[in-house]
């Protein structure tokens, strides 16, 4: 059978591009070697998002219920419960992409893609059973996996990765991660969450450093407050797996000498996973290099998310989906490019973030007003008792239009897609400041920090 497109990978690269080809009337195959989902929804972002809010939840009855006037006893948790229903909600949820296949008369594929040749996809299933589709356009989108720390190879037990830290049997009464990215401080979270003692190892002067250096020191701040220990400016110098206890030799400003645990989490970054066959061309890190309209240097060969390099993020990865498809299948249309996108972390408070950090503004020398206004001054977040945070807007000064977008507290996730919109289509902050924000909102502190911006906040 040939097919108008396969895409090899079903992840929110790969099943998006699916769909959206069917939509356009073409035959559509999707190879997946794992599940219908990919790494986000059955290994990344959807779990970890279920595991956060038990998280979260059992943390709030522990330490705010008193203060809500709530008498409980005897609060406890059952481990393999809380990771249970994490799965539950991945297993859910890839049930209804498998369904959305069905419904868009998509062909799904299970099994290990590869490119045999112009127009030709290898599929090798789990038995080893091997069979050869064609077809005009084939798209690359099979996404990334968890980089080692070469000195320390992944064990699956004592020495993990994001994938391992989702389902591990026993939760560990100790835990080192190295690495504070997103990752890295999300699993810090949840495990400090539910008692384990974890210590972060971070070379560089703050966690999450991809962030605005004030929200990463403010985050840094309220983790320790939650038990939490943080090693920023820290680097590894000598590590040791004993097999049930894992040894890391630092040197930093907060500690030198050798620290130990249970378990050691690595949250360095990723690395690309490639499909079998012929290799496009790639860049110096290893992934696919790709032209405006996501082609590689294979005839008919695309790629899309996180295999064509940063930012490894799903929903950059379904919006090159988008791109993609209809460049390919819409007359006129010309793909885009990734500009402006959220960055999101889901520890408690959250942080998001959209356009630029004032470090890369004062380094680029651009004249810019601030605007920062603390979620102690939002009726909302008193009330409901998420004061901890603030929200910090970034306007050109000449103009007044949004140059970045900075948030930690409570939803913050949410609150950042106004502020990517007003990014996309240059909102400035009269406009902001003319949009009426209901009452009592947490959306407020985004038109408080705009007076702020203005030096005319109402309520701070």
């Amino acid at each position: 059978m040939s097919y108008d497109l396969i895409v090899i990978g079903g992840g929110p690269a790969g099943y998006v591009a699916a769909i959206r080809a069917a939509q356009h009337g073409k035959k559509v195959a999707c190879v997946e070697a794992d599940r219908a989902g990919g790494t986000c929804l059955n290994w990344g972002c959807i779990p970890t998002k279920a595991l956060l809010k038990n998280a979260e939840l059992y943390q709030t009855l522990m330490h705010k219920a008193g203060e809500m006037g709530l008498q409980i006893q005897g609060l406890s948790y059952d481990w393999s419960a809380v990771v249970g229903r994490s799965r539950k909600v991945s297993d859910r949820l890839a049930g209804g992409i498998e369904f959305l296949f069905k419904k868009n008369k998509v062909d799904y594929i299970r099994g290990f893609g590869s490119i045999e040749s112009e127009g030709k996809v290898g599929v090798t299933a789990a038995d080893g059973a091997k069979q050869v589709i064609e077809g005009k356009n084939i798209i690359i989108a099979t996404g990334c996996k968890s980089r080692p720390l070469p000195p320390l190879p992944f064990n699956g037990t004592s020495v993990i990765g994001s994938k391992e830290a989702m389902v591990l049997a026993e939760q560990p009464k100790e835990m080192i991660i190295i690495g504070a990215g997103a990752i890295g401080i999300e699993f810090a979270y949840i495990y400090n969450a539910f008692g384990t003692k974890v210590t972060v190892i971070e070379m560089l002067p703050n966690i999450l450093p991809v962030e605005d250096t004030e929200i990463g020191e403010a985050l840094e701040k309220s983790l320790t407050k939650q038990g939490i220990r943080c090693l920023t400016n820290t680097k590894v110098t000598a590590t040791k797996d004993h097999g049930d206890r894992v040894e890391i030799t630092v040197e930093g400003p907060k500690e030198n000498g050798t620290i130990s645990a249970d378990v050691c989490l690595v949250a360095i970054g990723i690395q690309p996973v490639l499909p079998g066959g012929q290799e496009p061309a790639l860049d110096e890190r290893g992934y696919i290099t790709v032209g405006d309209r996501y082609e590689t240097n294979l005839p008919g060969v695309y790629a899309i998310g996180d295999i064509n390099g940063p930012p490894w993020l799903a929903h950059v990865a379904s919006f090159e989906a988008f791109q993609c498809v209809d460049g390919l299948f819409v007359d006129g249309f010309k793909p885009r490019k990734v500009t402006n996108f959220p960055g999101c972390t889901y520890c408690h408070p959250q942080v998001a973030s959209v356009g630029k950090t004032e470090r890369a503004l004062k380094e680029e020398g651009v004249e810019y007003t601030v605007g920062k206004i603390p979620f102690v001054a939002i009726g909302k977040a008193v009330a409901a008792s998420e004061t901890d945070g603030f929200a910090k807007l970034l306007y050109g000064k000449k103009h007044g239009e949004l140059l970045g977008a900075h948030i930690i507290g409570d939803n913050a996730t949410e609150l950042i897609a106004e502020m990517g919109l007003a990014l996309d289509q240059e909102l400035t902050m009269d406009e902001i400041h003319a949009t009426i924000h209901a009452h009592p909102t947490m959306s407020e502190v985004i038109h408080e920090a705009t007076l702020a911006a203005e030096g005319h906040a109402i309520h701070f």
